[in-house]
């Protein structure tokens, strides 16, 4: 059981790193926080790309996997102690 926690607490740390570096390769649709750092130079608001589509599914990919992670411990820590 311990070999699973640390397993999980490992995949839980890469991907907070991965999931912050996605969403901050994310471009900015105006209108909020990015304007103020200058993000808000866009000009195709409502197109997006194919590398921005698959940006998104791999963020939500990653999202996904963050809760899973989160859940588990969770659970393991419930019912071990």
């Amino acid at each position: 059981m311990e070999i699973l926690n640390i397993t999980l607490i490992v995949l839980l740390v890469l991907t907070s790193i991965f999931l912050t570096l996605l969403i901050l390769m994310h471009k900015g649709k105006g209108g909020g926080m990015s304007d103020m750092f200058g993000g808000g130079m866009s000009s195709s608001l409502g197109s997006s790309g194919v590398a921005e589509r698959n940006l998104n599914r791999f963020t939500t990919l990653m999202a996904i996997i963050w809760g899973a992670c989160i859940i588990l411990l969770g659970l393991i820590t419930r019912f071990n102690a």
